[in-house]
Formats: C-alpha cells, structure tokens, sequence
C-alpha cells in the first residue's frame, strides 16, 4: 500500500539481483505493473536472485505482458517456493504463459490466481502443480469421553469448524487492513485532485490579473489616442492626410487588441467551465469515497456482530456437545457455507466497488492531461498570434518607409525646381553686380545668421543622435527602420546644404532674391522641425504600442506557463 510505480519496480530489481538473505516480500496493494519498463527490471532481478522463497504481488495492476515477464524469470530461478498474483489483471494470455513456465520450474509449490480472469481450465491446471500440505494438530479429548471411533471422527470435525472459525477471523482482519490502505491510497488521490484544482484556480486568476492589466493598457492606449488628436488639430494641412492614415493604424491595433482581448476572456470563461466540471467531479468521487466509507464500516460492523454471533454459537454447541453431536454436525455444515457465501460477496462487492473508484481515478487523470493538451495548443496559439502581430507591424513599418521616400522624391523634385530658378538668377548675377558692393554687409550679417542656424542644426543633430542611440538601445527590432530615418535625415541636411550653397552663390544678387532665399530657407527649416517632431511623435507612439502590445502577450504567455509547470509539479 505504498504506492510504488515504476522507479520503485526498478529499485527492487536491483535490490533482489544483490540481496542473498531476504527469504520472504509482501508487495501487495501497489502499482508495479502498471509501467511494462519498470516491472521488467523487476522480472530481472527476480531471475537472477536465488535466495528469496516466498513473494506477495497481490492487487498490483499486472497485465498479461508482465506475467509473461514474470514467467520468463520463474524458468530460471531456482529457490520461489509461494507466489501469490490474486487480484490482479493477468487475463487469458498471462494465465497460459504461467502455465507453461510450470512445466520447467521445480521449486514452484503454490501459485495463486484467483481474481484475475483467468480461464477455470487453466486454473485447474495450474492446480496440478500447486503442493499445499496442511497439517491439522488434533488435541484429543481424555479417553474416558470418547466411547468409540464415531465420537472420535466428530471431535475433528469440531476442531476443524474452530480452525475455519480462526482463519476467518484473520482473513476477515486482513481484508480490513487492506480496505483501510486502499482507502488511504484514494484519499491522497483526491487530495492531489484538490492541488490539481487549486493550480487550475490560481491560473485563471492569473489571467484575469493580466486581461485588467491588458483593459487598462487600452484605456491608456484611448487616451493617447485622444491626446494626439488634440495634437494633430494643431498641424498644418500639409500633414492632415497622414495624420488621418495613423489614426487609421491606430484604431485598426486598438481593434486587433480588442479582439485578442475578447479572445483571453472566452479562454478564461472556457477555463473557469474546466475548474467547474472537475470541482463537480471531484465532489462526485468524494461522495462515492464517503459511501465505500459507509458501506466498509457497516460491513465491518455486521461482521463483528456476525463473528459474535459465531462465537456464542460456538459456547452453545461446546456445551451441548455431549448431548447432541449430531445436532451440531448440521448446524455447523449450514453456519460455515452461509458464513462463506457472505463473505465471499462482501469481498467481491468491495472488489467491484474498488474497481469502480479506479476507472473513475483513471477518468480524472485522462480529463487532466486533456486540459493540459489544451492549455499547451492555447499557448501555441498565442505565439502564433504574437507572429502575425509581429508581421503586421513590419509590414505597416514598411508602408510608413515607403511614404517617406515618396516625400522625399517630392522633395528632389523642388530641390530641382530651386536648381533651375538658381540657373536663371545666375543670368541676371550680370545685372546685379552694380548693387552687390552695397549688399556685401546685409551678406555679412546673412552669414552670421546662417552659421548661428547651423550651429543650431548641429546641435539638434546630436541630439537626435543621442535619441536614436536610446531607441537603438530598447527596441532593436527597429534598427533598419531607424536607419531609414536617419537617411531620410541625411537627404535632408544635404538638400539643407544645397541650398545654403546656392544662398552663397547667390549673395550677389539683390536684396529681394535674398529675401525670398531667406524665407525659402525658413520655410524648410521650419519643415524640417515639424518633420522631426512628428517623426519623434510617431516613434514614441510606436515604441509605447509595442510595450503595450508585448507586456500583455508576454504576462499572458507566463500565466500560462505557470500554470503548466504548476500542474506538472
């Protein structure tokens, strides 16, 4: 009644295959058979000990295969004198291999198979080979009450009715030890369906916590929503349209969050379903265990009453004996068949009821890897999702690149534009060159502004820098996109030059054209500020939509992982 499965069947053959003085091992009420690997090195060590004589498996789950194991090691072991396999699962095929073994072993004198559905021929067979010698001590009465042979063969009767009487008693003990151990075992199976139960219970919890967290994520995510449209009010028309296009983005994840989060809630409701249904189960199996309780402690009780009852009946005929032997014949003939008939159905009623409890054990322990399976292809599902998230946001990165390029092409296309208004200024340098003594000064000062406005560039450039620096650093997912930017970036200040260097060439000219370089030069710059502020805008919104996005499937992928290793535990 230990419990021992396969790692305990091992141990044992390893103990049998050194050990040379255990004589006698009870290892009933346990699981040996259960697992064919373990039972084999169990066979094993049985094969290769030569000292052990008497052996005890009842009642642990050995199918046909392991008494086929067991078989081949009884052909070769050369000192097991008693071997009892009652109550076990041996069938037809396990019968006929023990059978056969019989043939080649001598040492074998008693092989008990009752209880495990083998054929009655077979049994009888076995039978043939089983030598049980029973002595019975006979304490005879004094010769003065014996008048001839006739009392003398009724005496032994009476001291053999007080003999079953005995072995009764001690088997009626035996199965109450064995029904109490059993009963043990049952209850720490329901109290692991319990463990089982409470991990169910904080799993769901746990995932109730990370769909709040989730729910206040996109309450969050509501809110930037809202104040970037506040922001967006406040942009030129020129960026309206795709201003427009990001809301689009945003409210197309908002509504794939909401989706993966009504997707959570359904798994929850299906869990919480789960942890129902095995709570009903279990309460099920805790009234069936109350009732095998019941049922055990009444029969035990009308046993006592019974083995009380035998008792005062044996006083009875002890004094009467003298006086009407043959009375007591018949009496005892009816009172050991009716006493062995109870018995016998009690037994097999507590058979059959064990037996039910453990397909209902078995039943349980099938619906539990099932909801493990499940939780597992859950998990699989998530990552899956978390891909195709993944793949989307690359895709829609890679939309935003294209538009920038488009931006840019455009922008070639005015610089090129300024590139030919600078060719027909130049044609008009002649005209102005009369006027460009007196501007030399008003260039001067133009100078002074230009490198003050590209020390100021200079400066937001390393800021800009540092920043990318920091967004490399934390989200390195983004690295090709980024540099992109930084490109883009680059063009810019390129075309920035250019046209600083056509404002120097174009210094000679008069005060107008300067002017109107003056407010082209403002005019990008200003451009470009707002570019880099929306640029900043977007990256951070980016950067806070994938934290966002993560930390929901990365808290809901650990509750799942807890309550995997939970239940493995």
């Amino acid at each position: 009644g230990n419990n021992l499965r396969t790692m305990g069947a091992e141990a044992l053959g390893k103990l049998l295959r050194q050990n040379k003085s255990i004589r006698s091992l009870t290892l009933e009420w346990n699981s040996l058979g259960m697992w064919e690997e373990g039972f084999s090195f169990f066979c094993q060590g049985l094969r290769a000990n030569n000292f052990l004589q008497h052996l005890d498996l009842r009642n642990n789950q050995i199918n046909h295969q392991g008494a086929g194991e067991l078989a081949m090691a009884l052909t070769q072991n050369t000192s097991l004198q008693e071997l009892d396999l009652r109550w076990n699962n041996i069938g037809l095929l396990g019968g006929r291999a023990l059978l056969n073994c019989l043939q080649s072993n001598k040492t074998l004198k008693k092989l008990e198979l009752a209880g495990n559905n083998v054929p009655g021929d077979i049994l009888r067979a076995v039978g043939k080979y089983n030598v049980c010698t029973v002595v019975n001590h006979l304490t005879p009465f004094p010769a003065q009450h014996l008048g001839d042979i006739g009392h003398l063969l009724l005496q032994k009767r009476f001291m053999d009715f007080v003999d079953t009487v005995d072995k009764q008693k001690a088997e009626r003990a035996r199965s109450e030890k064995m029904s109490a151990a059993r009963v043990s075992q049952l209850q720490e199976a329901l109290d692991e369906q319990y463990s089982i139960m409470n991990s169910l219970k904080t799993k769901l919890q746990m995932t109730e916590a990370a769909l709040a967290l989730s729910e206040q994520r996109v309450h969050s995510l509501g809110e930037l929503l809202h104040a970037m449209k506040q922001e967006q009010n406040s942009v030129a028309d020129c960026h309206f349209r795709e201003l427009q296009q990001q809301k689009q983005e945003g409210a197309d994840r908002e509504g794939k969050l909401m989706h993966d989060l009504s997707a959570a809630s359904e798994k929850n409701l299906l869990l919480r379903n789960q942890v129902d249904e095995l709570e009903r189960k279990c309460k099920v199996q805790q009234d069936q265990l109350f009732q095998v309780k019941q049922d055990l402690t009444n029969a035990t009780a009308e046993l006592k009453l019974r083995a009380v009852e035998a008792e005062e009946r044996l006083e009875m005929e002890k004094r009467r004996f003298k006086q009407s032997l043959e009375d007591m014949e018949s009496l005892r003939v009816k009172e050991v068949d009716r006493m062995t008939q109870h018995m016998e159905a009690s037994e097999r009623s507590m058979h059959n009821r064990i037996q039910r409890l453990e397909a209902i054990r078995i039943s349980l322990e099938e619906e539990l890897s099932q909801v493990k399976a499940a939780a597992l292809t859950e998990r699989g599902q998530a990552e899956e999702e978390l891909v195709k998230v993944r793949s989307q946001a690359r895709l829609e990165e890679q939309q935003r690149i294209e538009h920038l390029e488009e931006k840019l092409r455009l922008m070639t296309e005015s610089r090129d534009e300024a590139q030919n208004c600078c060719l027909k200024q130049k044609e008009m340098v002649a005209e102005a060159q009369a006027k460009a003594k007196q501007l030399t000064l008003y260039a001067d000062g133009l100078r002074r502004r230009l490198d003050e406005l590209q020390q100021d560039l200079d400066s937001k450039e390393e800021e800009k820098v540092t920043e990318l620096n920091k967004v490399k650093v934390e989200l390195q997912e983004q690295i090709g996109h980024l540099e992109a930017e930084r490109a883009a970036q680059d063009g810019l200040r390129e075309k920035i030059a250019a046209l600083e260097r056509q404002l120097r060439a174009l210094s000679s000219n008069h005060r107008e054209a300067l002017l109107d370089k003056e407010g082209e030069i403002s005019l990008l710059l200003e451009k470009l500020r707002m570019k880099e502020a929306e640029i900043s805008r977007v990256r951070e919104e980016e950067t806070q939509r994938a934290s966002f996005l993560q930390s929901a499937i990365m808290s809901y992928v650990q509750g799942s992982c807890l309550g995997t290793h939970s239940s493995r535990k």
